[in-house]
């Protein structure tokens, strides 16, 4: 048997696609994990020695780091588009994914960015899991906030904000402060 990542260690055709799909869901998770507020979901996401820069190293690194992101923004949610996987092993690849992000930032405002994440995965315990995440902004813009309408109550009116954002505890907390009088529960 070769070593993980020696040229022998190559998956079968099957089972390379089952690891791209499996690969290409982990950025999907990390979307719903920031959109849910859910730093241990975050974690749950990484190889457990994830290095993830000033935070540390571990899962406790990765949700301290989570948990900064959610407390500087009551919303965040990425679209995530283009995923390219290279399964260069049976227990190692790489990848880049790009992203749509939406966030109602404490400081910024409103900010809309596109990036591209440089990823390297491990499969770890059966499972594949982030190694590193390196975030690459291709740009990012603040403006107002869609956020600072009234509800839309749709389907009566297509426009202002949603039912969906009502959801997050962060959200409703923000637009206390920042919107205009919150809809009755």
């Amino acid at each position: 048997m070769n070593a993980p990542g020696e040229p022998g260690d190559r998956p079968e055709p099957l089972e390379d696609v089952v690891a791209r799909e499996e690969i290409r869901d982990l950025a999907l998770h990390y979307a719903r994990a920031l959109e849910r507020r859910d730093p241990d979901a975050m974690a749950d996401l990484f190889v457990p020695d994830a290095s993830v820069g000033a935070a540390g190293s571990g899962p406790e690194a990765v949700r301290e780091l989570t948990r900064a992101a959610l407390e500087a923004s009551p919303v965040i949610v990425l679209l995530v588009a283009n995923h390219l996987v290279e399964v260069t092993s049976a227990h190692e690849a790489a990848g880049e994914v790009w992203s749509h992000g939406f966030a109602q930032t404490q400081d910024e405002g409103f900010v809309e960015q596109l990036i591209r994440y440089e990823d390297t995965y491990r499969r770890h315990d059966g499972r594949w899991l982030f190694v590193h995440r390196r975030h690459r902004l291709w740009f990012g813009t603040s403006g107002p906030s869609p956020f600072e309408q009234p509800t839309a109550d749709w389907p009566t009116r297509q426009s202002g904000v949603g039912d969906l954002p009502f959801d997050h505890t962060g959200f409703v907390e923000w637009y206390r402060t920042h919107g205009p009088e919150p809809p009755e529960p």
